[in-house]
């Protein structure tokens, strides 16, 4: 009979149209097929995700001065790999195991299920204990893991230009294995704000918001880049090395967005599921759209000219907003949330600057002040309480902001945040790296010159 069915699933792949006899079992086998599909999506969507890093490392390398294009590079992926050991050592444990409604379990590691151990070895008995889980137990963790890494992207382009290497690194350490693991206990994880009926589909607050807040303190502490706000009020402009890549940047954000709201179905199982999927990720696209157009039309008014990098933000702006309710069957809501969502990015940009508050890519105004619209605007269509949003949104601002801005104090006072006056005029790919992302452009300086 197994061998019959394997048979009949492949014609069925083959061809569509076949029309197969009720009496015919594939029954058997349905149980195994939903936990495949729903495995499958969960490393292919995490995937799509994971490349989302590329997107973060094309969208700062372009937006900061040629002369730490190559030092962005390495952030990038740096912080990629300390997320990922940070959240199998501790992180994903914190966040998901025995979660008593503030912090899962201190265990340390994460390995597949003793059934998937017995699968492999050889057991067919365990075939069926291991389906009825729905996915595998490592396709979870790598999906959650990618989400870890978006987050500590977030806190990179804000600081660029002007936070020292391994300061840097450190930081992204405490915030992967501790602090992002805790708000996604506090919620994901089934804690407390869980259990107040928060709703968050795929992360405005949770992912976004949480690397926007930790952002913004290390932006207070470490100060801004050296000349950017002059004494009169006026700020000085610092145009990006590489307006292409920037651009480039972008659309492959836009693309990981589909795995990042389309993956959080978190089910490929059913014919439901592949419905509710589609609608996310037509929702997701018509947001970031609205984003940009309304980033365009304001952008003349807000900056004085028709700007691409906001516009750009724009779209950043309408994904965030729309992660937190993303499963609205109401297309037309997306396309208000994601505009609002582009709009608040514009404000946001602006409002830093009368604050003087030196953020290089816009990722405050882009994941927290998006987010927070979004986290709010789940309200509109996807059923969530108003009163329970806010408080999730406070009470997730305060914690990360609170203990991020703890952390980079602490670190300022022992070794020092930012590079030194002389690093930050020579560049950081020089005087950390002692290679240039674009040496044929570039003269190397001499070596007394750094000291």
């Amino acid at each position: 009979m197994l061998k019959i069915n394997k048979v009949l699933r492949s014609l069925l792949f083959a061809f569509p149209g076949i029309v197969l006899l009720p009496n015919i079992a594939l029954a058997e086998v349905s149980g195994e097929s939903q936990f495949i599909f729903n495995t499958f999506s969960f490393l292919i969507w995490g995937a799509l995700v994971m490349w989302m890093c590329a997107g973060f490392t094309m969208l700062e390398s372009g937006s900061v001065r040629t002369r730490n294009a190559s030092v962005i590079c390495l952030k990038n992926i740096g912080l990629y790999a300390i997320a990922s050991i940070a959240f199998f050592v501790i992180g994903y444990n914190l966040m998901y195991v025995d979660v008593t409604g503030l912090i899962g379990t201190f265990t340390l590691f994460y390995s597949s299920s003793p059934d998937e151990v017995l699968l492999l070895g050889g057991s067919e008995e365990a075939t069926e204990a291991v389906a009825s889980a729905g996915y595998s137990t490592m396709s979870d963790w790598f999906f959650q893991m990618v989400f870890v890494a978006t987050t500590a992207s977030i806190v990179s382009g804000a600081l660029a230009e002007r936070v020292k290497l391994w300061t840097f690194f450190a930081f992204i350490c405490v915030l992967t294995a501790f602090i992002y693991p805790v708000v996604g206990a506090w919620t994901w994880g089934g804690g407390w704000l869980s259990n107040m009926g928060f709703q968050d589909f795929a992360g405005s607050t949770i992912v976004h918001s949480t690397g926007g807040w930790a952002a913004l303190a290390g932006a207070l502490v470490v100060g801004a880049r050296a000349g950017k706000f002059r004494e009169d009020g006026t700020v000085k402009a610092t145009p990006p090395s590489n307006v292409p890549v920037v651009t480039l940047g972008i659309f492959i954000l836009w693309l990981g967005w589909f795995g990042f709201n389309g993956g959080s179905q978190l089910a490929l199982g059913s014919a439901a599921d592949a419905v509710a999927m589609s609608i996310v990720l037509v929702n997701t696209n018509l947001a970031a759209a609205a984003g940009v157009l309304v980033a365009l039309i304001v952008s003349r008014p807000l900056f004085g000219r028709v700007d691409l990098l906001s516009v750009l933000n724009g779209a950043i702006g309408g994904l965030v907003a729309i992660t937190a309710g993303p499963d609205m069957i109401a297309h037309g809501w997306a396309i208000l949330i994601g505009g609002i969502g582009g709009l608040v990015c514009s404000l946001g940009i602006r409002l830093l600057e009368k604050l003087r508050i030196d953020d290089v890519v816009g990722a405050v105004p882009a994941h927290l002040f998006a987010g927070i619209w979004g986290t709010i605007a789940a309200c509109i269509a996807s059923g969530a309480d108003i009163l329970i949003q806010l408080v999730g949104i406070l009470s997730i601002g305060a914690f990360v902001f609170a203990t991020s801005y703890i952390i980079w104090s602490i670190m300022e006072k022992v070794v020092g945040c930012r590079v030194s006056p002389n690093v930050e005029e020579l560049g950081q790919d020089v005087a950390e790296l002692g290679i240039e992302a674009y040496p044929e452009f570039v003269v190397m300086p001499d070596s007394d010159e750094l000291k």
